[in-house]
């Protein structure tokens, strides 16, 4: 039999690419399940190879810890391969050879149009497209073009990063409400558990007797030692009857179990004591305590938001007290004791259901466990009518709670971040928890005294004398006896002051020349000495700064005047009595007086 000769041979075909798969499912923090399905969207080929980079970021991986955050990018992803299959006339056959950059300036163009300047989100769709591009690339080097691979190379021109609306803090008014209702239903939890281990001691066990022999001590016996009572009662004759007439499942199963509505509680007062995150709070194992000594604890919890998985801890005060965190996180571990066996889980959390199975809180439902009890929480404590008296939305947000006990923290540390950044870089500290609107009188009070403070270092106090040359002032500078007297006689007065040295001004070019200021330019000067020979002009003059305020826009008389009012106001005026005041505004305001005045001021009153 013949060969054919290689040469004479067909050519072999093209290896098929690797391509990812369209629809994948992802585990969260080992707990979350979700299933993500791009196999609907056009442009199917680069669908999969997108699809493929997501799933690398996801659970696959386990680089998003977050459900959401691969929901935000899957939502990215459906939303630009929409945009490009518009801006091609062969959806299903775009790929990555046909990928350009005009697809990612358009797709941003769209993006801007959509939201407001202010708003960060396309900002944060354009990072999330990118990086995902960016991973394509990784995997096919050769199958992007180079106009597109250079176009990765940044992530947007058009929009910016934006700064968004940040998380307010509550008022410590509605804060002190919450920890406040918080704590008394722990202390109820506490008080209804010990009636039902006081029950059970007192019981026995009622299988032998029937249901006619059971009674609220046999029940409580039953459920200590043998678990929860469950629906599957229902089976049994009379027995749904007999529960019914004790208080229900539910109403026998939470003297031994806490239920959603208890472990809410226990979690807004420990956030309220230590400011952890809420999913720091929500996620304790039972072996989070560790490390007592000196009636401190540590808390064990991971930061989940944090760039890596290892666990962190925050040192708290212990003790047997519920105003310590130390002793609320050992009640806790006491009163999910039996729950936790039960549930089979290290989770610290637990709690019973209505049909009587006991669960982890925070597992597979974790997003949504607390989002249907806290609004009877608010309902319960009558904090709804607090919140829309604040002007809040009549919902309770943890992230706001323990924004509100970080801005406790910063009001009391002063503002220094070094001791305010617990658990936190200065950097984010500042961003996040300080520059907020809670803060701001704050900072605008802070930073008004420190220019106060600069303007007192910079312009001395007024030099002011009484009648025998005695000081009046704060000034700290000296006055010789011969400037006290020449002062005093009248015979170096510029109409608002007395000048200790008109040819040696501190604002004349050279020493020797005469002062080139304006005639208010004495309050303002250190050679400048007030007395009560001066108080009308000073009086007149404050009358016409007051007329200008009224004719000038505020920037303007601010530029121009406000440093000589406030000179008058706080530097002269407080220095005389009242009496010298009265009688010398009687003085400004009869017509001889004001025969002195500038014409510039006279203008001004007439």
């Amino acid at each position: 039999m013949r060969f054919p000769a290689p040469e004479d041979l067909p050519p072999e075909p093209e290896a098929v690419p690797a391509v990812g798969p369209a629809v994948f499912t992802a585990r969260f923090s080992g707990r979350v399940e979700r299933r993500y399905d791009f196999s609907a969207l056009e442009c199917p080929r680069l669908v999969r190879h997108l699809a493929r980079a997501l799933a690398g970021l996801a659970g696959l991986e386990n680089r998003h810890k977050y459900v959401g955050t691969t929901d935000g990018y899957a939502q990215t992803l459906t939303e630009f391969v929409a945009h490009v299959a518009q801006q091609t006339e062969t959806p299903e056959g775009m790929d990555l050879e046909g990928l350009l950059p005009e697809f990612l300036d358009s797709f941003e163009t769209s993006l801007a149009a959509q939201y407001e300047e202010s708003s960060t989100t396309p900002y944060v769709r354009m990072q999330q497209v990118v990086k995902l591009l960016r991973i394509v690339r990784e995997d096919h080097p050769d199958r992007l073009g180079v106009a597109m691979q250079a176009r990765l190379g940044f992530t947007a021109v058009r929009v910016g990063r934006g700064r968004g609306r940040t998380l307010d803090a509550y008022s410590d008014v509605l804060f002190d409400a919450v920890q406040a209702a918080a704590l008394a239903d722990v202390r109820a939890v506490r008080d209804r558990m010990l009636v039902g281990e006081r029950l059970a001691a007192a019981g026995r066990d009622p299988v032998g007797g029937g249901w006619h022999g059971w009674s609220r001590e046999n029940a409580a016996w039953h459920i200590a030692r043998r678990g929860p009572l469950t629906r599957a009662l229902r089976a049994e004759r009379g027995a749904m009857d007999k529960v019914t007439e004790l208080g229900g499942i539910g109403g026998l199963n939470r003297h031994f179990f806490l239920t959603a509505q208890d472990v809410l509680s226990f979690v807004l007062l420990l956030m309220c004591q230590t400011g952890l995150e809420p999913e720091a709070a929500c996620g304790l194992s039972a072996d989070c305590l560790i490390n007592p000594a000196r009636g401190h604890v540590s808390i064990a919890y991971v930061k989940n938001r944090s760039h890596d998985q290892s666990r962190k801890t925050l040192r708290v005060m212990d003790g047997g007290a519920l105003h310590q965190p130390g002793g609320l996180v050992r009640l806790a571990l006491r009163l999910t004791a039996h729950g936790r066996r039960l549930a089979g889980t290290d989770l610290l959390w637990t709690h019973v259901l209505r049909d009587g199975r006991v669960i982890a809180t925070f597992g597979r439902h974790r997003a949504t466990s607390l989002a249907r009890v806290k609004e009877a929480f608010l309902e319960r404590h009558q904090l709804t009518s607090l919140l829309e008296a604040t002007g809040e939305a009549a919902s309770l947000s943890l992230r706001r709670l323990r924004k509100t006990y970080k801005s406790r923290r910063y009001r009391q540390s002063g503002g220094v971040l070094e001791d305010f950044a617990e658990g936190h870089s200065p950097r984010v500290a500042a961003k996040h928890y300080a520059d907020i609107d809670a803060h701001r009188p704050l900072h605008e009070e802070a930073v008004e005294k420190g220019l106060r403070e600069a303007l007192q270092v910079a312009l001395v106090a007024p030099a002011v004398l009484d009648d025998q040359g005695g000081r009046l002032d704060v000034s700290t500078a000296e006055l010789p006896p011969e400037e006290v007297a020449v002062a005093l006689s009248g015979d170096s007065d510029v109409w608002l002051a007395s000048c200790r040295d008109f040819y040696a001004s501190p604002f004349a070019r050279r020493r020797g020349a005469g002062c080139p200021v304006a005639v208010w330019g004495c309050l303002e000067c250190p050679n400048a000495v007030f007395t009560t020979r001066h108080l009308p002009a000073s009086l007149s003059f404050a009358g016409f700064l007051t007329t200008q305020r009224e004719e000038m826009t505020m920037p303007e008389w601010n530029a121009r005047y406000a440093l000589a009012w406030e000179r008058i106001t706080t530097g002269i005026l407080p220095q005389f009595s009242t009496d010298q005041q009265a009688t010398a505004r009687l003085i400004a305001e009869s017509h001889e007086a004001s025969l002195h005045l500038p014409s510039q001021i006279l203008q001004g009153l007439t």
